[in-house]
């Protein structure tokens, strides 16, 4: 009833993306928030809108900078210090937004397509979802139904609560009477949700929209998979050859669309 009450305001939902990975027969998981509310939304990652953010002013460089240092610092006997960067600290490792615009109806996502942010609008088309109403697993204490659509190459399987009236979900998922909280598809990935808050705070924005230069869907998708899949030797023709540690050729792990795109109708 909370929920449901507050929903007119905003919501932010906390979900574990799961996506095949390349190098081995294993998921590799991530932290997103969906920010949405009667108007728009926003699907991000926490820490990477938290760098985005404070790399959009030279004041907030600085204090980057001035973090990231404390944490990679590592002082020597000698009273010298070295920087070891695999420690924890504050930076941006995830490039994917996607904005939805539901006055406009349209979808704007921004990633990095061949190594270069770049972003494209795309209408928001209602998915066509087939309900099976006797279908129900608990999510976050409530009752979700299940549903089915293609989208883009892939066959979707969701659950959705009718308690929490947005029509809106991770990703570009959308379109059904209720709240996305869990979502699979046949290459086994998924978005689960794992924590839900109502919030009176606007949906961020995309920080530096500027540095993203516009792109068509198809197009970037088709540049990601070449890029993927020819980064080695793009490398070594420019003089940077990448070794494994024993000194042998690194040989970078093959993308496969239909193993790891979320779309593969490109």
């Amino acid at each position: 009833m909370a929920i449901s009450a507050v929903a007119q305001q905003g919501i932010k939902v906390e979900y574990k993306e799961s996506m095949p990975s390349l190098r081995a027969d294993t998921l590799v998981t991530t932290s997103m928030i969906l920010h949405t509310s009667p108007e728009s939304s926003l699907y991000y990652n926490n820490m990477s809108l938290y760098v985005d953010s404070l790399t959009s002013t030279p004041e907030g460089k600085k204090r980057l900078q001035e973090m990231q240092l404390a944490a990679w610092k590592v002082s020597t006997p000698d009273g010298s210090f070295t920087l070891d960067m695999r420690r924890p600290a504050p930076r941006k490792t995830v490039d994917c937004y996607v904005t939805k615009d539901f006055s406009a109806h349209t979808v704007k996502f921004y990633n990095k397509f061949g190594g270069e942010q770049a972003w494209y609008s795309e209408p928001i088309e209602d998915m066509v979802w087939e309900v099976t109403s006797d279908s129900t697993e608990t999510i976050l204490g409530y009752e979700c139904f299940m549903a089915a659509a293609d989208y883009h190459g892939r066959h979707w399987t969701a659950w959705f609560a009718p308690e929490i009236p947005i029509s809106d979900g991770p990703w570009k998922l959308r379109g059904l009477p209720g709240l996305i909280l869990k979502a699979v598809t046949d290459n086994g990935s998924s978005f689960t949700a794992t924590g839900i808050e109502t919030t009176t705070s606007p949906v961020p924005i995309v920080y530096q929209p500027y540095s993203y230069s516009k792109t068509d869907r198809k197009k970037a998708l088709a540049e990601e998979e070449h890029f993927r899949n020819n980064s080695v030797s793009t490398l070594a023709a420019q003089g940077i050859k990448i070794t494994n540690q024993n000194g042998t050729a690194y040989e970078a792990p093959k993308f496969d669309r239909l193993r790891h795109a979320l779309e593969t109708d490109y």
